[in-house]
């Protein structure tokens, strides 16, 4: 259902507030390059920042925008299980088509903790959901064997792979039912994922240049496996440079600099050392995005 090329899309901010006639001209760009999943409010949006009202008002100008075009499949997720389900159903209910929930993070929940967890949002709200697992960002790894117990909840459709251990790829794509959906999460391991048995990517790297993932993963998929490669190759030191400060500090930086929106984060988050900026730059020029 989520497989493909998918952008972890941005949330652009005018004076502190939600930009939605830029998020507008963002979600076009991407429909128009062939992206086929978009992604709001998850750790590229800026969702640890965003209020509950504006977290519901951009899932749902998403998908109107969007309007079928491109599936929709909203970041939900929380360290409370209680506030997640509250986010979920109402993602559900402002049109998304899915629910990426990321594992629980500071409060570090054992194994089976995140088997509960997950469990009883699926059972709470009847939207198809992507786990997301991203150890580096929360503290706790949600394992393989807790992933192949989790692929067995009826609406659990996938996981969105971001701990950077292709062996752990390795066990989920073995040993979960074939209708369970692998996606990369970390841009520079998508090729080697893809040919693990991986089905797509949720992307940073697309909010700028979404053709060329889109093209890689097309390529792949038809068995073109050269010309996958040679972009693989061709967006690396692009895609390691969305990630010289935390994410998505250069991503908003680069659409900065191009002009597709304004660069401004929100607090604690903050801008662009100088130093990283000139080489953020000289990467995007060499790339001839500038």
């Amino acid at each position: 259902m989520f497989s493909g090329s998918g952008t972890a899309i941005i949330t652009p901010f005018a004076n502190d507030k939600v930009d939605y006639e830029a998020l507008g001209k963002l979600i076009e760009f991407q429909i128009k390059n062939g992206i086929k999943v978009l992604v709001p409010c998850g750790t590229t949006g800026e969702s640890a920042t965003l209020s509950y009202e504006e977290h519901d008002q951009v899932i749902k100008f998403c998908a109107q925008k969007a309007a079928k075009r491109v599936k929709i499949l909203a970041g939900t997720g929380s360290n409370s299980t209680a506030e997640a389900i509250t986010l979920t159903q109402y993602a559900k209910d402002a049109g998304a088509d899915g629910a990426l929930l990321i594992t629980p993070y500071y409060n570090k929940p054992t194994q089976e903790g995140m088997y509960r967890h997950f469990k009883k949002i699926a059972e709470a709200v009847d939207i198809p959901q992507i786990l997301y697992n991203v150890p580096g960002r929360t503290g706790v790894n949600l394992l393989p064997e807790t992933v192949i117990r989790l692929s067995k909840v009826k609406n659990i459709v996938g996981i969105k792979e971001a701990s950077g251990n292709l062996e752990q790829v390795s066990q989920i794509v073995q040993k979960t039912d074939r209708n369970f959906t692998l996606l990369s999460g970390e841009d520079s391991l998508t090729f080697p994922i893809l040919a693990l048995g991986g089905q797509g990517v949720i992307s940073v790297v697309a909010n700028i240049i979404p053709k060329d993932i889109a093209e890689m993963i097309h390529a792949f998929a038809q068995g073109e496996l050269e010309k996958a490669r040679e972009l693989h190759f061709k967006m690396f030191e692009l895609m390691k440079a969305m990630f010289i400060e935390t994410n998505p500090i250069p991503v908003k930086t680069a659409m900065g600099i191009m002009g597709l929106c304004s660069a401004e984060m929100r607090l604690p988050l903050s801008p662009m050392a100088e130093n990283n900026v000139q080489k953020l730059k000289k990467i995007m020029k060499d790339y001839r995005l500038i």
